[in-house]
């Protein structure tokens, strides 16, 4: 941490600092806590950006492929794995598949081993869909981490993850809706895709909470987009007026079903919560429509894969997985954190 003294990094020492950086790491061992974007200032004041062990080495390169390449969700996402890139002066792509389509998304992968990139991430939405391409990358010698959803069910040959621990966030969703939920309450609860294995997790761990309370649901998959979940949440709440509750899971359908009761339903009183930050979820949560949503931190889901690959390639440091956590933000804390989210670092 630095105040005042210095901060010692990478063999150099900071004079003066008056910025205190804060991150969560987990591991075996236990955490320690950095901010995404304090990281990226500290590394370059030290002088690590574009810094090799090789200074005539070519440039590593590196590819991110991903579902659902066009969410808006993954705005910070490509952020830090751009402000990495530039640190660790390296050169990092992001690239996927329109929809949720994992033999396309896997078959990228091959191309990726085929074009010769030094360092993979995928997002790893399926637990067994992409375990035959990681082999492949290890076999070929190319290290495979993965970003934003990880395998957790199933033996997988990636090296590393940073993304949230999905069911633990559901569970704790759910615990904080039952918490004004009555019950024996029907609700709504929202998927912006199918096959999404995080999302998956999420619902269940939501259901898992929510359930012995005698709550009961309706289940609906909403589109990627919020023009999408709008209309299908819309849809639902006119079909069943008694649903006064939307859990949500991704950020697509939280942002849709704040729409949908702010432009059709407040008067009714109906609430929702979900995940994910953008200025408009977070406005709604301003409202009191959304009544909050979770911070997975997205940026770091960017950042830290392509330090992982840069620090292993170069130096043999081996990759470890990192929870992304999963932080509740409520009414009283949107001002502090809109600024950031607009300027995508949140």
């Amino acid at each position: 941490m630095m105040n005042g003294g210095g901060f010692r990094i990478g063999g150099r020492t900071l004079r003066g600092a008056t910025k205190r950086a804060t991150c969560w790491l987990s591991g075996s061992s236990g955490s320690a806590r950095v901010a995404g974007c304090m990281l990226a200032w500290c590394l370059t004041a030290a002088g690590w950006a574009g810094e090799s062990a090789d200074a005539d080495a070519k440039k590593l390169r590196f590819v991110f492929i991903t579902t659902c390449v066009e969410e808006e969700f993954f705005v910070p996402v490509k952020k830090g794995m751009a402000d990495a890139a530039r640190i660790m002066g390296v050169e990092s792509v992001f690239t996927g598949t329109v929809g949720v389509d994992v033999k396309a998304q896997a078959e990228m992968v091959r191309q990726a081993l085929r074009d010769g990139y030094d360092g993979i991430a995928v997002n790893i939405i399926d637990p067994v869909a992409f375990d035959a391409v990681a082999e492949e990358a290890r076999d070929q010698g190319v290290p495979l981490v993965a970003f934003n959803v990880d395998d957790h069910a199933t033996a997988n040959a990636r090296l590393s993850a940073v993304c949230q621990r999905y069911h633990d966030a559901g569970r704790k969703v759910g615990r904080r809706c039952a918490e004004y939920i009555p019950a024996g309450s029907h609700i709504l609860m929202t998927q912006h895709a199918a096959g999404v294995s995080a999302l998956d997790d999420r619902l269940r761990g939501q259901q898992e909470e929510l359930g012995p309370q005698g709550i009961t649901w309706t289940t609906v998959v909403t589109g990627n987009t919020a023009p999408e979940a709008l209309e299908v949440v819309t849809r639902q709440l006119r079909k069943n007026p008694e649903i006064k509750f939307v859990v949500c899971t991704g950020q697509a359908d939280t942002e849709g079903a704040g729409l949908a009761i702010e432009q059709h339903f407040r008067d009714r009183g109906v609430v929702a919560a979900g995940f994910d930050l953008n200025p408009q979820i977070l406005r709604l949560v301003k409202a009191g429509i959304i009544r909050f949503t979770i911070d997975q931190q997205p940026y770091i889901q960017g950042f830290y894969p392509v330090m992982q690959l840069t620090l292993l390639k170069r130096y043999g440091i081996m990759p470890s997985s990192m929870d992304a956590g999963a932080a509740v933000i409520t009414a009283d804390q949107v001002d502090s954190v809109l600024r950031l989210t607009e300027q995508h670092y949140r």
